[in-house]
């Protein structure tokens, strides 16, 4: 016996299943989000709060196309949650900066960000190359290594805290079903939608989304598609409450809307190894305290790491099934940057039972799928 028929199954609670169910909402569909609960490897506990656009889309130009419009869709996101929920995700899209401590790091920089935005197609937005004057009218306590940096008026950040918890609160409200402990050991078809065997009892669905992170790589074979993730380990360290003295987001280090302030540096090819390494966050550290040196006597609250879900080319996967239509991936490592696009873009192509054309780049064709598999 399942449970009563779902139009919508959405399989995995954290921020990319919960926005793309938030989008869900209102299209007139009885909604199922379907989530492992907290033993989940949940990117979304550890994830740093950019809305970022700098230097996206790197081989990928279309890339570019879809942060730069999930950027533009963010307020309206923010307001419907505040609407919705009262809660203040603490949107602010000031612009944001990512500092050098060379000059031969900021070549770099400009060389690959004059790559990403030369490529054919690509939608081209402006950044501007800031010396080290610039920077520091800009952040008067900056340190005396940093030469420079580079500048885009797309960035911002949220509190990405408040931000899982707006979309959840916004679909109780609504009235999805939204059952947690429900890890999904099978999916299989009935001839009338999807069966989805689940820890706690089966499900029944029209059609199912798979926005489980790390764990599409085994849902997804079982509707006849691939989705070739694995993690990579993050890690960030939380310092205390200090006064207003970063007006915007650096791409590593950013203030929140309660003063704590985060550093975040890192990518290790880990497996599923989650612990904390010392050496990185003290590297991480060293760094931020070049670049703003009165940090070196502010004191540490904790630190965490968490497991980025990454592609073989790190860009996102949506597709739908051509064996067992109805059923979608959707998996990235840019949960915070995509939110607006998957509530208000994705969402709705998948309600129509059709993923648009300005999609297909992102689909699983571009994978070596026999190798993937």
């Amino acid at each position: 016996m399942t449970d009563a028929r779902f139009d919508l199954a959405v399989i995995g609670g954290g921020l990319t299943g919960a926005a793309i169910a938030f989008g869900l909402r209102r299209l007139g569909r009885k909604l199922a989000v379907l989530d492992e609960g907290d033993v989940a490897y949940r990117a979304s506990r550890g994830n740093f709060g950019l809305i970022w656009v700098q230097g996206k889309g790197h081989g990928l130009p279309p890339y570019g196309s879809w942060t730069q419009r999930s950027a533009r869709e963010w307020p309206r996101l923010a307001a419907e949650l505040r609407q919705e929920t009262g809660i203040d995700v603490a949107l602010a899209q000031p612009g944001g900066l990512h500092l050098c401590l060379s000059s031969a790091e900021l070549e770099r920089r400009v060389a690959r960000l004059r790559q990403v935005v030369e490529q054919p197609g690509f939608e081209r937005y402006d950044v501007d190359v800031l010396d080290r004057a610039a920077v520091l009218r800009r952040l008067p306590e900056l340190g005396p290594d940093v030469v420079g940096g580079t500048w885009s008026a797309l960035d911002g950040h949220c509190n990405p805290l408040k931000l899982l918890r707006a979309f959840h609160v916004a679909l109780d409200r609504a009235g999805c079903a939204y059952r947690p402990q429900h890890a999904v050991q099978r999916i299989r078809s009935d001839g009338n939608g999807f069966v989805v065997e689940t820890a706690q009892g089966p499900v029944a669905a029209q059609r199912v989304v798979l926005a489980a992170g790390l764990g599409n790589a085994a849902l997804a074979p079982m509707v006849g598609l691939v989705a070739p993730v694995h993690p990579n380990k993050g890690q960030v360290i939380v310092l205390e409450r200090v006064r207003p003295f970063l007006p915007f987001p650096i791409e590593t280090i950013r203030q929140t809307d309660e003063g704590t302030v985060l550093i975040g540096d890192a990518q290790q090819e880990r497996g599923f190894d989650d612990s904390l390494g010392i050496d990185v966050l003290a590297t991480m550290a060293a760094r931020a305290v070049r670049t703003f040196p009165f940090l070196r006597d502010v004191r540490v609250n904790r630190a965490w790491a968490a497991l980025r879900v990454m592609s073989p080319d790190g860009y996102p996967i949506y597709a739908q099934s051509t064996t067992m239509p109805g059923a979608f991936v959707a998996t990235c490592h840019s949960g915070v940057t995509l939110a607006a696009a998957h509530a208000f873009a994705l969402a709705p192509a998948i309600a129509t039972g059709a993923l648009p054309p300005s999609l297909e780049s992102f689909g699983i064709g571009r994978f070596d799928v026999q190798k993937a598999a």
